[in-house]
């Protein structure tokens, strides 16, 4: 059972409008035991939301059988009083007045919205946002037209009672769109105990996942009773619905991923990539710092803060050497200055924007390994070949799309032990989720270059040394968690 639907009364839902399971918030709360063995997405329809009514044990008893819920208890107390909700005021209040700008005319007193979906275009930025703060099933809000500004007077839960008329046609046909799936694949062969949340952006030139290798997963995990669905950066708001999140978008600090990370921990969702992980990987400065007190073993490395360590970066480490900006992702923000002319040039030009550059000893290979570690143990192991006549596994100098060398498969058992082991040892210093670490091979030994928090990930690629067995245990490592945080 996927959606149960909690009211006040019997009547107030009439069966035959919805497919999902109907129960008052009375027989909720009385028959602890009814939904055992399930995790139900509950949407409380209760009339009452005061503190310690039966819509409010409701959905603080949902909270505590392992039920996701809107609203939950927080959202009741946040809109309890003006004063509990009055920081969300600037940002919706902004994003209403340009509802206000497109609508033109006169402005309404009063706006209705159910799942966070608009009753027309102009309100679907507005509608978005006040889900995404306050998630609720109906929502009520109060407007002042004055002086060519738009203020919230008061935002309110809208009873499913006071629904009636064109006002219930459009709410039940929010209700089903919200409850609505999009990703399936065939019939499910075992009843789905969690729902997993993929974030993906159909529109990536480099995702870290393609959707092809994320529908092979979701057949796998399927088996394992887990339901994957992809979801994007437009449906933070309906994050709360899936029991973990999976990010497959290039991470960064400064975008939606970021906020999708913490949102999921927030929730108490187990998530990958972690927002810990996404801050200590995303800056290079901070790897190779943590690292070197670590002991791991990384390429010569030095900070320049300006044009005085030019000089200190070339009689240090010699040319070519490699520049870095400190937050670059797929081989960008990495270039080799052959002489002293390149590196104040380049240099020169990124100092403008960041405070801090790496440089690196240059370190030539035909390849580099990437070992991909979960949970502190080794995942996979592949070679990333240099792109053709090329330095770097990417060349993003081309015309066109990034040129991108082979990729050569081993089992774990193949891959060189030392290799593997500093992987590992590089991974331990970031965290417990998944990540994939490259190193250099030499004569002189294995070097960690870098340590990303959100790794290529792809069926015929990263998975064939190890097979089924990658997605397994990917799956199995949000379970664990679910499962720990069930007993």
């Amino acid at each position: 059972m996927s959606w149960v639907i909690v009211t006040s009364r019997p009547g107030d839902l009439d069966q035959v409008a919805t497919p999902h399971k109907i129960i008052t918030a009375k027989d909720y709360l009385v028959h602890p035991t009814l939904f055992n063995g399930q995790r139900p997405k509950v949407i409380n329809l209760a009339g009452s939301t005061g503190y310690q009514s039966r819509g409010y044990y409701a959905s603080l008893l949902a909270s505590s059988r392992g039920h996701k819920v809107i609203p939950t208890v927080e959202t009741m107390i946040d809109l309890s009083e003006r004063k509990l909700y009055e920081t969300a005021l600037p940002e919706l209040e902004v994003s209403l007045n340009k509802c206000r700008k497109e609508l033109g005319g006169d402005f309404p007193a009063r706006i209705v919205i159910f799942f966070g979906i608009a009753p027309s275009k102009p309100w679907e930025r507005f509608a978005k946002l006040l889900f995404d703060w306050f998630r609720a099933p109906a929502l009520e809000v109060s407007i002042k037209d004055a002086d060519g500004w738009a203020s919230i007077r008061k935002i309110a839960f809208k009873p499913l009672g006071r629904i009636d008329g064109e006002e219930r046609t459009r709410f039940l046909a929010c209700l089903d769109a919200y409850t609505s799936r999009e990703w399936r694949d065939g019939k499910t062969r075992t009843p789905a105990r969690f729902t997993f949340a993929t974030l993906v952006n159909p529109q990536e030139d480099m995702p870290p996942s393609t959707v092809a290798s994320l529908r092979y997963w979701a057949r796998i995990a399927e088996k394992m009773g887990v339901e994957v669905e992809p979801i994007t950066r437009k449906d933070l708001a309906k994050l709360a619905n899936y029991d973990a999140l999976f990010i497959r978008e290039t991470t960064a600090i400064s975008n939606h991923t970021y906020r999708f990370a913490r949102r999921a921990e927030q929730e108490g969702m187990p998530v990958i990539d972690d927002s810990l992980s996404m801050i200590r990987c995303t800056n290079k400065v901070y790897l190779n710092e943590l690292m070197s007190a670590n002991k791991v073993p990384v390429p010569a490395t030095m900070m320049i803060a300006g044009p005085q360590e030019f000089e200190q970066a070339a009689d240090t480490l010699g040319f070519p050497l490699v520049l870095k900006i400190p937050d670059g992702s797929f081989s960008r923000g990495v270039k080799k200055a052959n002489n002293p002319n390149e590196l104040a040039q380049i240099a020169g030009k990124w100092l403008e924007d960041s405070d801090l550059l790496i440089a690196q000893e240059y370190v030539p290979t035909a390849y580099d390994w990437r070992v991909g570690v979960l949970g502190g143990r080794p995942l996979f192991a592949v070679q990333y070949m240099m792109a053709k006549k090329h330095w770097q596994i990417v060349n993003h100098e081309r015309n066109g799309k990034p040129d991108q060398g082979g990729v050569r498969t081993f089992t774990l058992r193949d891959a060189p032990a030392h290799v593997v082991d500093t992987a590992v040892r590089a991974a331990s210093c970031i965290g417990n989720g998944l990540y994939g670490v490259d190193l250099k091979e030499t004569k002189d030994g294995v070097t960690v270059i870098e340590v990303n928090d959100n790794p290529n990930l792809d069926h015929g690629y990263e998975d064939s040394g190890e097979k089924d067995e990658v997605w397994v245990r990917l799956t199995q490592w949000f379970l664990d968690r679910l499962e720990r945080t069930a007993r």
